[in-house]
């Protein structure tokens, strides 16, 4: 297993990119922490400060995507670079004039969101020119997913370190540097600089005219749904049990599991389409989530919690598979960046969700909300199956730009598929 990750580690570039796109995307990663212990300290209400984290997360839904159109028309560094720095800018804005004005306040957290580079659209768009073959291609999308997990557990850490050693403000500062840092070390990089996109097909919809793309959105619209629903479902078990240690316990046995079934799933070859596999990974998923509405005692609640993270990793890896597959031509980022929208939108509306079902019922309701999520997720690549048969073209072995990538095909897949 090991060996296969380091394989793609020692690639040129390959490093570089990825802690590159990892740094770069810690803002955004940390954001809402970050806006919300701001907001406290400078006096405002739980009330506000979960709004501005969701006019954050709103703007950032917007943002993705036009920008990711933005890079596959003038490629990356044109667009990552200075986005990167006028979210930095936004973030700054909100630190040094604090909540004396609201609309301000509001500005500069839309400012922030909208700007946010799609820097995660833009690595697997790089991954097919610095990897070898098909097989290392879809590994480093497993190694991607793992390494999310890792950011999101390390970086909302970070920001309460800053926050103890410094202040909020300083917080929302640095990580934004940061940022703006990771963002700079990618897009200087060889393989950024000289990636170009497919000549595409001018079409206002760009990559959302692909069906099979669609189909796939609207699945993982349920999987951030189910995801977001646990972590206020989470929450409130803690409080059940009169321990808020409860809810890292929880928090982090989810993403272990995510990082043991990422790291296994990109350990191996698969055979077969990968638009079935997927249906199968997040069966497993929705399955997953089911038992969590039991809430027995803690320890077997912590390990169904790493039961129920085991195939999200693996869920949303084979995912980036699928979007690559259907992406119409010159649009990859851009329907990458789709999906990173509709899976922050989906686990904004679960969060919503759950916590109505903690009040209208009990903790059970809202861990019930991330089962719901998972069926429905099933269900709508059931329904979409024959769509999704259909995909618009094949992944390539090896290139330097998207345009290379056309005709290639993946093991088990036939030449008729090819755009």
């Amino acid at each position: 297993m090991a060996a296969g990750y380091l394989d793609i580690l020692r690639a040129r570039h390959a490093a570089r990119l990825l802690a590159g796109t990892l740094v770069g995307r810690l803002p955004n990663g940390t954001a809402h922490i970050a806006i919300v212990l701001f907001t406290r300290a400078e006096g405002g209400s739980y009330t506000l400060a979960g709004a501005l984290a969701a006019a954050y997360g709103l703007a950032t839904a917007v943002g993705q995507p036009l920008l990711g159109r933005a890079v596959d028309l003038y490629g990356q560094p044109r667009v990552q670079l200075p986005a990167a720095v006028l979210s930095a800018l936004g973030m700054a804005l909100l630190a040094f004039t604090g909540l004396g004005s609201l609309p301000l306040a509001y500005l500069a957290v839309i400012v922030a969101g909208v700007a946010t580079p799609p820097l995660e659209g833009g690595l697997r768009a790089l991954w097919p020119s610095v990897l070898k073959g098909e097989g290392q291609v879809h590994r480093a999308y497993a190694l991607d997913a793992v390494a999310q997990e890792i950011m999101f557990t390390v970086g909302p850490l970070l920001v309460t370190l800053l926050v103890s050693l410094w202040s909020p403000a300083a917080a929302l500062l640095v990580v934004n540097a940061i940022g703006v840092l990771g963002a700079l070390s990618v897009v200087l990089s060889e393989p950024s600089r000289t990636w170009r996109s497919a000549p595409r097909e001018a079409h206002w919809l760009g990559a959302l005219r692909s069906p099979g793309l669609l189909a796939l959105l609207g699945a993982f619209f349920f999987v951030g749904l189910a995801l977001g629903s646990i972590t206020v479902a989470g929450v409130a078990y803690a409080d059940d049990h009169g321990r808020e240690s409860v809810y890292g316990w929880l928090m982090a046995a989810l993403g272990l599991g995510a990082l043991i079934g990422g790291l296994a799933y990109g350990a191996r070859q698969w055979a077969g389409v990968p638009e079935k596999r997927l249906r199968v990974i997040v069966g497993l998923l929705a399955l997953g989530y089911l038992p969590l509405t039991l809430t027995p005692s803690v320890p077997v609640m912590t390990a169904l919690a790493a039961l129920a993270g085991v195939f999200l990793a693996p869920a949303i890896a084979c995912s980036f598979i699928v979007v690559d597959r259907h992406a119409p031509r010159g649009t990859v980022t851009e329907a990458f960046s789709w999906l990173v929208t509709t899976f922050g939108v989906g686990a904004a509306v679960g969060t919503a969700a759950a916590g109505p079902a903690v009040e209208l019922g009990s903790t059970a309701w809202s861990f019930a909300v991330a089962g719901v999520g998972g069926v429905a997720a099933l269900i709508v690549l059931l329904a979409t199956g024959r769509v999704l048969a259909a995909p618009v073209r094949t992944p390539a072995v090896v290139t330097g730009s998207e345009n290379d990538r056309n005709g290639a095909v993946e093991p088990g897949f036939s030449s008729g598929h090819k755009a």
